[in-house]
């Protein structure tokens, strides 16, 4: 729910309809409305808000029939769609992989995020073999950056070097920024 409370929905889980919701909707063969639950933002985004239940929808996809595709069948009104996953690998990100064309894989400047990154690309690997033909990286983008730090530096360029001649890694670099941080407070 990192994204609806980035766009102003300070309680995510008083909200009448989220994604877990929709997600449980079609779990259960209910109907599901073109527009149900989406919240129209005043910055010209549409947003299908989430919340602590979505841990709860997870738990009930692992017995779901077709549960990979799940999301997929929630979210296909839309051309453009950003999907917010956290960083585990579980049934919601699979969804997510399965549900999209191309994926932008932040990585933090920290050695366990970078290595976590191979476990991810090969889940992907996975997800595009056996369930999602299309999927297609975009690149890694390197994000938390504080460049004053060996540590960054370092890790940014083992990404850089380990991944560089496979996949796109962006030049672009997201630096860390403690005021960022502080924003979320307010």
């Amino acid at each position: 729910a990192s994204m609806t409370v980035a766009l102003g929905f300070q309680q995510p889980d008083d909200l009448p309809f989220t994604l877990a919701d929709a997600m449980n909707k079609v779990m259960n063969d209910q109907p599901l409305l073109p527009s149900e639950g989406i919240i129209h933002h005043a910055e010209g985004v549409d947003l299908l808000p989430s919340s602590i239940a979505l841990a709860g929808t997870e738990v009930s996809l692992v017995n779901a029939m077709s549960r990979e595709s799940t999301l997929k069948q929630v979210i296909n009104i839309y051309d453009y769609i950003l999907i917010d996953c956290m960083p585990s690998l579980g049934m919601l990100t699979i969804n997510a992989l399965a549900a999209a064309e191309r994926v932008v894989i932040p990585v933090q400047a920290n050695y366990l995020s970078a290595k976590g990154l191979e476990q991810l690309l090969q889940t992907i690997a996975k997800v595009r073999r056996q369930i999602n033909p299309k999927l297609k990286i975009d690149g890694i983008l390197m994000t938390m950056v504080d460049g004053r730090t060996n540590n960054a530096k370092e890790i940014t360029k083992l990404i850089r070097d380990t991944y560089g001649s496979k996949i796109s890694v962006f030049e672009a670099e997201i630096p860390h920024s403690v005021r960022a941080a502080e924003a979320s407070l307010a």
